[in-house]
């Protein structure tokens, strides 16, 4: 493992705070200096950005705050990357991956990245709904026969083990299920969906329902039913899909469902958060080949490739010479499509794989088609509009339009939402807005 530099002053140091996941925040535009788009397996010690064009100083205050967070344990390995629209404008890897030898991690570490699959599985839906195979208000049976059968739990009685179901009071569309509206949940989301997959309930049963298409907001598997779609729509598995029409157009070889044997070494081992607060690695366990693909979570990936669709992104769907989308589809992604309805806190119901979390510090986050949205700046962060999400294993990440400027930080911890990791991430995202602002100002 690196020795760790000094620490930081407090004012650059990750602060604590609740355990809630801020994964929509923001601050007002600024621009920012740009390298050109760093390999895969660049020297994670090192700065690679082109000599003179990045303040020193700021680029050091962002390795000091990951080089703290692994001296102090926050997190035992972590890599982070920022990009604007040109290229990354910050890398660094610290700590090691967990093998016996302690090898320092590298910038192109294997990451399992969960939920982060959610955004690459909408932009593959809205790809179809750009080819007419498919529109979003259209009754989603119309191309998924089986959420026919999707029941509403009206009344559930735990502890008698009863419960009464009911059809929906209109049918989910394919917008409910990109915006997490459609009434599905999960397990560690949801202690009556925790409590009801313990019944011997009907075995045609889908979901259930926690309620009526459009008239909540719940986190849960609807992006799972978005992958269906996909695969039902389009003739090919999601892994092929993808491959085909997101990943190989961004050049995004590292990214996959499975991970080929020979990269197996670069894949991170997962940690667990303790009770007293330590971490504690588990056995190394090489990736099992999948043959089924969910489109709510899955991915591996670097922080190489994420940055590259982050990019896409900025750049309203395109990425050296190559259209993913159109710009009318990016903005369309990016609008809030639930109205009033607030991305809410969630009390975990599974608390050894979640912590309780919101998705906004002010609960005024909204969601638009597979992104959650923030709708006010936050000085010294993102802007209004920015997008974002986060993996179960404590992989977060953020795009601002306004700003020209995204970043991803990945850790394999659980459960999520880890309080020290979320200061971490804080902390790292101040300190880019500061590496752009401070480098603008010496141009």
């Amino acid at each position: 493992m690196m020795t760790p530099r000094a620490a930081l002053p407090s004012s650059y140091r990750a602060a604590g705070m609740a355990a809630v996941l801020v994964l929509a925040v923001g601050c007002g535009p600024v621009p920012g200096a740009v390298d050109p788009d760093l390999a895969s397996g660049s020297d994670p010690l090192t700065s690679d950005l082109e000599p003179g064009r990045a303040s020193a100083l700021a680029t050091q205050r962002v390795d000091d705050v990951l080089l703290t967070a692994v001296s102090e344990r926050d997190v035992l390995d972590v890599v982070a990357l920022a990009v604007n629209r040109d290229g990354v404008i910050y890398s660094g890897a610290f700590g090691d991956s967990g093998n016996e030898q302690a090898t320092p991690i590298r910038a192109d570490a294997v990451f399992r990245i969960a939920s982060m699959t959610k955004p690459l599985t909408s932009v593959a839906a809205m790809q179809l709904v750009e080819r007419g195979e498919i529109a979003l208000d259209e009754p989603a049976v119309t191309y998924l026969p089986a959420l026919g059968r999707a029941q509403v739990l009206d009344r559930f009685d735990a502890e008698q083990e009863t419960y009464a179901l009911r059809p929906p009071s209109s049918p989910i569309t394919v917008r409910h299920l990109l915006t997490h509206t459609a009434g599905f949940g999960y397990a560690f989301t949801s202690d009556t969906l925790r409590d009801f997959a313990s019944l011997d309930s009907e075995p045609d049963l889908v979901g259930p329902l926690l309620f009526d298409p459009g008239t909540s907001w719940w986190y849960g598997t609807s992006t799972s039913w978005v992958g269906r779609l996909v695969e039902a729509v389009s003739g090919q598995s999601l892994d092929a899909y993808l491959r085909e029409h997101v990943l190989d157009p961004l050049r995004m070889p590292d990214t996959g469902f499975n991970v080929p044997e020979a990269d197996w070494p670069r894949t991170v081992v997962a940690a667990r958060r303790h009770s007293d607060g330590d971490l504690v690695r588990g056995a190394r366990q090489d990736p099992s080949p999948v043959t089924t693909f969910g489109g709510g979570g899955g991915l591996w990936s670097t922080a190489h490739d994420y940055g590259r669709f982050m990019r896409m992104w900025l750049n309203n769907g395109e990425l050296d010479g190559q259209r993913v989308l159109s710009a009318e589809t990016v903005a369309t992604m990016a609008a809030n499509h639930v109205g009033p309805l607030a991305a809410g806190a969630i009390v975990s119901a599974l608390p050894d794989q979640s912590n309780d979390f919101t998705p906004t510090a002010d609960g005024r986050g909204r969601f638009g088609l597979g992104f959650l949205i923030n709708l006010d700046d936050q000085p010294g962060r993102r802007a209004a509009g920015s997008l974002a999400w986060a993996g179960l294993y404590n992989t977060y990440f953020w795009i601002d339009p306004a700003s020209g400027v995204g970043g991803v930080i990945l850790s394999q911890v659980l459960p999520f939402a880890d309080p020290q990791i979320l200061s971490v991430f804080e902390a790292f995202e101040r300190a880019i807005y500061t590496l752009v602002a401070e480098t603008s100002s010496i141009e």
